[in-house]
């Protein structure tokens, strides 16, 4: 827990000194450090496409790292606030508030429990308001702790304010997620929906690509595509070793499987407890 909080307090302060182009992506490397420790202290075994899709991840990283723009000089969360409110990033922030209201009022209730893009879906679409809030309350406090106090200012409270109510939301839907369908579904997909949408944000609201030409952007992409393309490789294998380690009892069930059977999913859609749950 206490490993938790930290890691949350420096992904928070990350935000303030960094673009959030570059800070969303490198959040896979929490993947490379998770697989890592449960190879050295949990003995779970590592296999070679785990190991690829590490590789993978830190040479995505890599090349987003070397290429990300320059952070925006900030001299005040009254830039940030002019910045929020430029119609561009008005128009995102209505778009998202009603899709995700839609999503939460319409399709939860109809298709919650049986398409996993519902739940998630809402997740992104707050997680990438709750990100472009948290900058601004970084970004703010980052000048207060450096003698210019922004508490002052309605703004700094207002961002607060939406950091919280995106979080909260943003929580709930993700926990109803992870209790209904299988993780390894969940989280890549998860990855891939919040770390674009929050790219997408950023980029409209920080003018981040503004600052690039065309080629660091277009290798900025493919950084972001080698990431996705190790975080999926690295579920994919973490489900592997499970089914691998209940490969003894599941033999004796698939050799009795009549040949007119269908074959089953690799990994499967929902969890085994939201079956009996139903």
């Amino acid at each position: 827990m206490i490993t938790m909080i930290v890691g949350e307090v420096a992904n928070f302060a990350a935000y303030a000194f960094a673009p959030a182009i570059l800070v969303t992506p490198l959040g896979a490397l929490s993947i490379i450090v998770s697989a890592v420790l449960a190879h050295i202290i949990l003995r779970e075994k590592l296999h070679i496409f785990g190991i690829l899709g590490c590789v993978l991840c830190v040479v995505g990283s890599t090349t987003i790292v070397l290429h990300a723009p320059q952070e925006r000089d900030i001299e005040s969360v009254k830039e940030v606030w002019n910045l929020a409110t430029e119609p561009a990033f008005v128009f995102y922030a209505s778009l998202v508030i009603a899709v995700a209201l839609v999503l939460i009022f319409h399709f939860v209730p109809l298709y919650g429990h049986t398409h996993v893009l519902v739940y998630i879906g809402i997740c992104s679409l707050m997680g990438s308001l709750s990100v472009m809030s948290v900058k601004a309350l970084g970004i703010a406090l980052k000048l207060t702790f450096s003698g210019m106090n922004q508490l002052i200012y309605p703004q700094t409270w207002f961002f607060a304010m939406v950091v919280s109510t995106c979080i909260i939301t943003q929580m709930n839907y993700l926990n109803k997620a992870l209790d209904t369908f299988n993780t390894a579904v969940v989280s890549p997909i998860y990855y891939v929906m919040f770390t674009s949408l929050t790219i997408l944000a950023s980029i409209i609201m920080f003018k981040d690509w503004d600052r690039q030409n065309p080629s660091q952007i277009v290798t900025e992409m493919c950084g972001f595509v080698t990431i996705l393309s190790g975080t999926f490789l690295l579920h994919k294998t973490k489900d592997l070793s499970d089914n691998l380690s209940s490969g003894i009892g599941l033999q004796a069930l698939s050799s009795r499987k009549r040949p007119g059977d269908d074959d089953c999913e690799d990994i499967p859609l929902r969890r085994q407890d939201s079956f009996r749950a139903t």
